[in-house]
């Protein structure tokens, strides 16, 4: 398993390239395009990142795939260099991580919010524009449902958790009552 420090180097690395030539999102989204494609082909997926094949046939079986795409030269040299270097099966991290890398460039905040039951349209756009005015940036939204806590909603957005959630409420009431009978 490559570790997430050498990932997020190349993630780097990547992003500085992209930021110098201004094609950065360009870039983002090639990565994304590989790793769908991955994803979807497992069986290639497998084989490029395969130490038992060399790194030459490992290389002419991605120039098959990259033919069949619209990646940038930089993405192209960028995938051979992650073969050269056994990487390759980190390009669904290192895709990740650049994503994260580019919001912040973006000056934009990810939230994830976790809810009992699906907000209404009408709820997840004010829940949005409180979230801009929170950060002060753009705001990607992750949605998950997550029955255990009852009701209300946990978001957790860059360093803050703000946690709403009918559970929440009554563990810190349990917590309130235990403190009271001990007093």
């Amino acid at each position: 398993m490559i570790s997430s420090t050498i990932s997020r180097r190349y993630a780097k690395a990547l992003l500085s390239i992209g930021q110098e030539d201004g094609q950065y999102e360009e870039y983002g989204h090639n990565l994304q395009e590989f790793v769908g494609f991955c994803s979807t082909n497992e069986e290639f997926s497998r084989v490029i990142s395969n130490q038992i094949f060399s790194a030459a046939d490992r290389k002419k079986i991605l120039e098959i795939a990259l033919e069949k795409g619209s990646f940038s030269d930089v993405i192209k040299n960028f995938l051979r260099l992650l073969i050269d270097k056994n990487r390759i099966r980190a390009i669904k991290e290192i895709a990740d991580y650049y994503s994260i890398l580019t919001d912040k460039v973006l000056n934009i905040a990810r939230a994830n919010i976790i809810t009992a039951r699906p907000l209404k349209n009408k709820a997840l756009d004010k829940l949005e524009k409180a979230l801009v005015v929170l950060t002060s940036k753009k705001v990607k939204v992750d949605m998950k449902e997550d029955k255990s806590i009852i009701g209300g909603l946990i978001v957790k957005i860059e360093d803050l958790v703000l946690d709403g959630s009918v559970r929440a409420q009554l563990e810190r009431l349990r917590v309130s009552l235990k403190r009271s009978e001990y007093n």
